[in-house]
Formats: structure tokens, sequence, C-alpha cells
């Protein structure tokens, strides 16, 4: 029996995939663990490997847009009848079909839509578009969209009122239509630009839109003398074989911090408050398309040059898109550095299912007292970002507190 191959789910908030390319073709042989097709998820770009031997006989989807649990492919004896396969599954290959090319339609032909009937109520096409086709005189039927599934949307009839108004008099108007080769559209006074969204950046915008509108986010802000800090990693570096970063320091020290305070280290389920026993800190890593989190295990028992090293190992990775599932999952507690850059002091989204998010500042030479007696130190901003319906202000408060003196006194990581 031919074997149905559904689209997996390879992140834990991937919802649907972008086939980008196929390294195989209809009719060629597999071997389990061939690559099959390079799909971009939500937050990375994977191989789909093959756990099947067989033949290649049928494709779902050939480039663009499928939903987790979607058939892919089938694989079974050269020559055998898949449609079998598939109807068994539940699905056909007329389905797959349909699904392949309403995914490929926003980078697809330029043929015109056929509509329904004469009327243009019958014409896939935005209520905007008809107006303004209508004020205009532009026949709907004679256009083909750019929009979803072929809806001709008001770019489509800008464009065609612009050609309409450069074309010479009696001249056919050219219906509008989409450019495959552009990675943008742009609009007929070129007044804006429309990329199209990644993967990543749909889930981005879907899971903090949840987390900032589900969980209610209250903010604490502290003050932190580095100067040891300062003085603490110049000694390391001199003698270590990587250079100890202050992100590093920051991360042992949260580590450490929440040992202590474990109603930080939490989860809200809906159920009840989830307080993990063990601390996997998720370090935000900027990358082309967005944000990934990596996750250090067990951050609290592993060194600075540990923590160091696996860092810049993800945060590699994370920039070439070629991060596993299992690397991105997982975390108790996050923390975003936009020091580098050159900001003071932000708020960061809550990332679930962590209870709290750390946002983290850079350090900066300011006056500061010690003694009765003006000094320059170098002062850090932190803010953390908390779930209210986990952690309450005076949790929070401790918790900085802790990782002030901490960092402020550097060996107490050490002991």
């Amino acid at each position: 029996m031919a074997e149905v191959i559904r689209m997996p789910r390879m992140s834990d908030t991937m919802e649907e995939g972008n086939i980008l390319v196929w390294h195989k073709k209809i009719g060629d042989d597999i071997k389990i663990g061939d690559v099959l097709a390079e799909v971009e998820t939500d937050k990375a770009t994977m191989d789909l490997e093959s756990f099947y031997d067989g033949n290649l006989l049928f494709i779902g989807v050939e480039k663009g847009i499928i939903q987790v649990n979607a058939v892919l492919a089938v694989i079974g004896k050269k020559g055998e009848d898949y449609k079998l396969a598939l109807e068994g599954s539940g699905a056909t290959p007329e389905a797959s079909v349909v699904t392949e090319v309403a995914a490929s339609v926003p980078n697809a032909s330029t043929s015109p839509t056929t509509p329904a009937s004469n009327s243009d109520t019958h014409i896939k096409a935005s209520p905007l578009a008809k107006v303004i086709a209508k004020e205009e005189g532009i026949d709907l039927k004679t256009m083909s969209g750019t929009g979803d599934q072929g809806r001709i949307i008001r770019r489509d009839v800008e464009v065609a009122v612009q050609n309409k108004s450069s074309a010479p008099k009696g001249a056919p108007v050219a219906p509008a239509a989409s450019t495959p080769s552009s990675p943008a559209t742009l609009s007929a006074s070129s007044t804006y630009e429309d990329k199209p969204l990644s993967q990543m950046r749909k889930t981005i915008a879907r899971r903090l839109s949840e987390s900032k509108h589900t969980a209610p986010h209250f903010y604490i802000t502290m003050s932190i003398d580095m100067t040891k800090s300062v003085a603490a990693r110049a000694a390391m570096n001199s003698i270590a074989a990587s250079k100890i970063s202050f992100n590093d320091l920051v991360v042992k020290a949260c580590a450490l911090a929440l040992r202590k305070h474990p109603a930080i280290n939490s989860s809200w389920t809906g159920e009840a408050i989830r307080q993990h026993h063990q601390i996997h800190i998720g370090v935000a890593v900027a990358v082309a398309d967005g944000l990934l989190v990596p996750v250090i295990r067990h951050t609290d028992i592993k060194s600075l040059t540990q923590i160091n090293a696996e860092v810049q190992y993800l945060a590699g990775k994370a920039k070439e898109k070629k991060l596993q599932p299992d690397e991105m999952q997982g975390n108790t507690f996050t923390i975003s550095n936009l020091g580098m850059f050159g900001v003071d002091e932000f708020t960061a989204i809550i990332n679930p299912p962590d209870a709290c998010i750390l946002a983290v500042g850079g350090i900066t030479e300011q006056p500061i007292v010690r003694d009765g007696k003006i000094e320059i130190g170098h002062i850090m901003k932190v803010t953390l970002s908390s779930d209210h319906r986990v952690v309450d202000g005076a949790s929070g408060a401790q918790f900085l507190q802790t990782l002030k003196s901490l960092l402020e006194e550097p060996v107490r990581m050490l002991v």
C-alpha cells in the first residue's frame, strides 16, 4: 500500500508551511532519509526527509503554502495506483491540486479570472475595487486579480486606471497582473510597497498579539551598577579561550535568580500555574525576517564559558535559519537584549509560554554616589515584563533585587 505523506508540524507553533523547493520529482526512487523538499516554517527553513522507501508517485503542493496535516506527497511502488491511498486517507488528487493552485495564486499566472456570470456581483473582487472600477469605467471581467485566490483588489484597479489613462485613444486596456519575479508589489502611484509576509512574521504577529491581549502585562524597571561586572569580565577574558559577553553574565545571573525565585520560572496553563523545576532560558536573536528564540537548557548549572559557546552556536544557526524545533522549545524564561544597538531601556512582550521576559538595555557611564562621593559608574537598566495572572509586583521586584545583587557583585555567581 502506498504511503500518504502529510505536512508534519515541524515546530510547536507551526500551523502551515511554505514549500520552497522540491529536491525530488515524480517518478524518482526514494530512500529513507532522502531530503524530499525544503520547507519554510514559522521559525526556520528546514529539510523534509522521507521516512519511507519507494517511488515518488504524487506531489500535492509543488510550491507555496500548505496547512499542517494536509497531503504533501505519496510514496509507493512504481506504477502503483496512488489514488487508492489518497482515497483511503480521506483526500483526493483533485483536492490536492486545488490546494496547490490556491496556495500559489499570489505569485501565479496572469490569466484573467473567469466570472461566474455577466454580473459584477459574481466576480471575485473586493467591494472597494468594485466601487473604483465603476467610477472609472473599468470592466472587471477583463481583469485578473493579485489578491487571495485571484481576487481583484484595489491595487489591481488602480493599475488598470493608470494603464487606461496612458494608453492611446481606442487602444485596449491591459489588465492588471501580478509579477512573479517581483519580491514586493508597488502601488500605481508608487507611494507604498506591500511586502509578502514570511511564515515567521505571520507567527510572530499572531503569537505576540495573543500574548499582549491575553496576558495582563505589568513592567518593573531597575538600574544596575555594572562597574564590578565590567572589571570581572575584563579579568575573565584575559584568560578565557573565548570572550565572555555582558549578555552571558546577564543570562547566568538570571538563571541563578530564577533558582531563588521559582515563581518567576512559571507558566499559565489556564487551569493552573505551572512552576518549572528546570531552568531553560530563551535568548532572543534578531534575524532577517524577525526574531528567533533559541533555548539554553539547564542554564543554572552551566558555566559562563558553556553559556557563551552555546549562545554563539545557536545564534549562528538562527541567523542561517537552520535551528531545529527542539532547539527553540521548552523555554521557561526569556531574555531580550538590545543594548548592543545603543538602546538604554525598553519593554518587551512576553514570549509564551513564559510568565516573564527581561528586556536588557545598554551599559552607559553615569555619575553615581558612593559613600557620599560622586564617581563614574557603569549603569545598565533592565525591565521585567510579567504576566499578572502568574506573578505579582512584589515577586517581580524581589527577582530583580536578586539579579541586581548578582551583577553588582559578580563573585556571588561563582559560589
